[in-house]
């Protein structure tokens, strides 16, 4: 539906909500104990050992400034995307970044070590990410500023904080790679997707151009008559095109009139060449 969906919660959103506070609960409530985090946050030098670290970190929230933020990006941007993409495609892009955000922080950890890390930062800023792609136009209202500000620029204004911060090695105690690392994870999937969706309108232009709509003339049978799909045909009408000629027909004239006759293949050249002879031919009683 696009961005008008934008205040809307669609069903993961609802529940990626709902997942991250009640962990969050659970983890300020009752189970306080650093060996909580220490067995679901994500540790760079760990990481083979607790492999589900890899997606269960990105639950664990570091306080309440910290959750609120996160939740309120995924509140904002993540309902109109997941009605973009459709809900599965959503959590997978969703989980997708979060990991990124951990493979970050672990391909890295030699050069900028990072003891664990939690939040689900990578994740959201992912689907802000995916937002700014698809809408990139779309004004957002940031408090306290007096007018919207588009969304392309909202969002590289955060990644552009979080590239700064993260060369310069601010010691503010936020995982700023695996911020980056959710958002490369998204660059990389929805440029993909881009160049997949390109692909298929390559091969399917080919497969039309290739697939001249010409019906053959009708075959005579040996014993001199004409063959039953001839008669067939006769009693339609010969010298009508067919509705898929037709719609042949309307899409190639519809490319004269936005790029001019140069534009036409060899192959939509010969097809309204045979299309011109058949209907000057009058049909034969």
């Amino acid at each position: 539906m696009g961005p008008q969906r934008m205040y809307g919660l669609t069903p993961w959103v609802r529940r990626l909500l709902v997942a991250n506070l009640l962990v969050f609960l659970v983890q300020s409530t009752l189970l306080t104990s650093p060996s909580f985090a220490g067995a679901f946050g994500f540790s760079p030098a760990r990481a083979w050992q607790y492999p589900w670290t890899f997606v269960t970190y990105m639950f664990l929230h570091a306080g309440i400034p910290h959750i609120l933020f996160n939740m309120l990006v995924l509140f904002v941007f993540g309902s109109s995307v997941e009605d973009r993409m459709g809900g599965r495609l959503f959590l997978l892009f969703y989980l997708l970044c979060g990991i990124g955000g951990a493979a970050s922080s672990f391909i890295l950890r030699q050069l900028v070590p990072v003891s664990q890390i939690i939040g689900a930062s990578g994740a959201v800023l992912g689907v802000a990410v995916a937002f700014a792609w698809y809408w990139p136009d779309h004004p957002v209202f940031v408090f306290p500023l007096p007018d919207p500000v588009p969304a392309k620029w909202l969002v590289t204004f955060l990644v552009a904080l979080d590239l700064v911060l993260a060369l310069i090695g601010a010691s503010d105690g936020i995982a700023h790679l695996a911020h980056l690392g959710g958002v490369g994870a998204a660059l990389l999937y929805l440029k993909g997707q881009d160049l997949w969706a390109t692909r298929g309108e390559r091969r399917d232009r080919r497969l039309s151009e290739s697939s001249v709509l010409v019906s053959q003339p009708p075959r005579a049978s040996r014993s001199g008559g004409t063959s039953p799909t001839a008669q067939r045909t006769k009693s339609r009408g010969r010298s009508e095109p067919d509705a898929r000629a037709n719609a042949e027909i309307d899409r190639v004239l519809d490319k004269i009139i936005a790029s001019g006759v140069e534009s036409l293949t060899p192959a939509e050249r010969k097809f309204l060449t045979e299309i011109s002879r058949r209907l000057r031919t009058p049909p034969k009683g």
